[in-house]
């Protein structure tokens, strides 16, 4: 069982869109400093203290240390899936974030929507997250398909301000979990 410091010290290293990015760029495949700083057009010290922080709250694990194309020493890393499991209170904005900024470049074509309108009671509401997130997490703790196409998935459920007002009911503190 974590201790408060240590849940504390998760939520804060999963508190960067970066950080969640680099957690999904090592999912299925381990990437090096480098390799990381290159894919995401970013610095490769910066890079490194995002990589450092993952890997100090169990989020990465260091792989076996192997030679680079010059001879250099590189460290590969890949994601534990930790933060699957791991609760963001008020994780919204942040994921949407995350979101936006992976989406960025790709074309209409490569981005899949569902978007439907529903009308439930809080039972069947809670139900139904209930439903779509252990079916979620089926397909996430598999093992990755050799031959699979690594791909992302964002479910956000929210009220429709339109027709419904906010109540105190809907609009308790949420938590969210994410998975690199």
């Amino acid at each position: 069982m974590a201790t408060d410091e240590e849940v504390q010290s998760r939520a804060r290293a999963l508190s960067s869109p970066l950080r969640l990015r680099i957690l999904r760029l090592c999912l299925h495949e381990s990437r090096t400093n480098k390799e990381i700083a290159d894919l995401l057009d970013i610095n490769p010290a910066t890079s490194l203290h995002h990589v450092r922080t993952l890997l100090a709250n169990g989020f990465l694990e260091a792989e076996e240390t192997r030679r680079g194309n010059r001879g250099a020493k590189e460290v590969p890393y890949r994601s534990t899936k930790l933060s699957w499991g791991t609760k963001l209170p008020d994780a919204a904005p942040l994921l949407v974030d995350t979101f936006l900024q992976e989406i960025d470049g790709l074309s209409p074509q490569e981005i899949k929507v569902i978007r439907v309108g529903l009308k439930l009671n809080e039972e069947t509401q809670k139900e139904m997250m209930s439903r779509i997130h252990a079916v979620i997490e089926d397909y996430a703790m598999r093992d990755a398909a050799p031959d699979g196409v690594a791909t992302s998935l964002f479910v956000a459920h929210h009220l429709d301000l339109s027709s419904t007002p906010p109540t105190s009911k809907h609009t308790e503190s949420a938590e969210s979990a994410t998975k690199a």
